[in-house]
């Protein structure tokens, strides 16, 4: 199913509205949006991971080896933006090798994958533990996942996955901004009760907050209150790799914290040529 197939099937009337905003969020330099956020991850000691689309990291190779050399992480998030739920097993693997063969081109090393917009097929936890990732960020998004408060394993066919899992938190940037119209300070908001939660559960939480939202001037304060309030709340802020380590070495956090956050954010367009070429895809 193309791109564009898929965006009017879910968004019907308002794929006009879509793309205007999408243009307008794009006349931002994404090397600005970066950098917004870099700054403020650096001032509270915070990791960023980064699941790109491979396709994406080819037409910007500077991208993801910028973003490891400020010490955050990159991740793989298929070679197309296309929902594994609309393709065959064949096709599914197709797309994932052609990502993996994108990074290793670019010698960037991923250790994680997540599904282009957090759909799986049946087939698809088979090829995340065939390619040998050591987590997936994206099947915890399914409401049946959503509650956990830390890693997991899932089944895959007659065995537990050798991939950890995390719990994804309902409250992206996209539904917030989107679909909900939230401000900066709604988005802080709802991202601080949040890691709250996390907590009072001495537990995992993990948000997805795409660059080319969060990242904007009138948004990126949403980031700094997350950091600044978890950090008061004796938080972590790790990679995922880093936590996904720790807790299959000790199942508690890192340096005593009292609950980990973690920060990702999908790069699957850098200009708004990137996301007009999805109609092909």
């Amino acid at each position: 199913m193309s791109w564009i197939t898929q965006l009017i099937k879910r968004r019907r009337h308002r794929v006009l509205t879509q793309t205007l905003r999408m243009i307008r969020l794009h006349s931002t330099p994404f090397s600005d949006l970066l950098a917004n956020m870099s700054n403020l991850l650096e001032r509270y000691d915070a990791k960023f991971t980064f699941p790109i689309v491979g396709s994406v990291a080819l037409a910007n190779p500077e991208l993801a080896r910028n973003i490891i050399k400020y010490g955050h992480e990159v991740a793989v998030h298929g070679f197309n933006h296309v929902r594994y739920t609309g393709l065959s097993a064949e096709q599914q693997e197709n797309d994932m090798k052609l990502a993996v063969d994108a990074f290793r081109k670019l010698a960037v090393s991923v250790r994680g994958f997540r599904a282009p917009y957090n759909a799986y097929a049946e087939h698809t936890p088979h090829l995340v533990e065939k390619y040998g990732f050591l987590w997936d960020i994206g099947i915890g998004y399914n409401p049946k996942y959503r509650s956990r408060t830390s890693p997991f394993t899932v089944s895959v066919g007659d065995h537990q996955s050798g991939f950890m899992c995390l719990p994804l938190n309902r409250w992206s940037d996209d539904l917030m901004i989107d679909s909900y119209g939230f401000d900066s300070r709604q988005i802080g908001e709802a991202l601080k009760r949040e890691v709250e939660r996390a907590r009072d559960k001495q537990g995992v939480v993990m948000f997805d907050l795409h660059p080319i939202r969060i990242g904007q001037a009138r948004y990126v304060d949403a980031l700094k209150e997350t950091l600044e309030h978890g950090t008061k709340l004796n938080g972590w802020f790790p990679s995922v790799s880093e936590a996904v380590e720790q807790w299959k070495r000790k199942q508690v956090w890192k340096h005593d914290a009292d609950f980990c956050c973690l920060l990702t954010g999908d790069i699957d367009t850098v200009t708004i040529v990137d996301y007009i070429k999805r109609i092909y895809q």
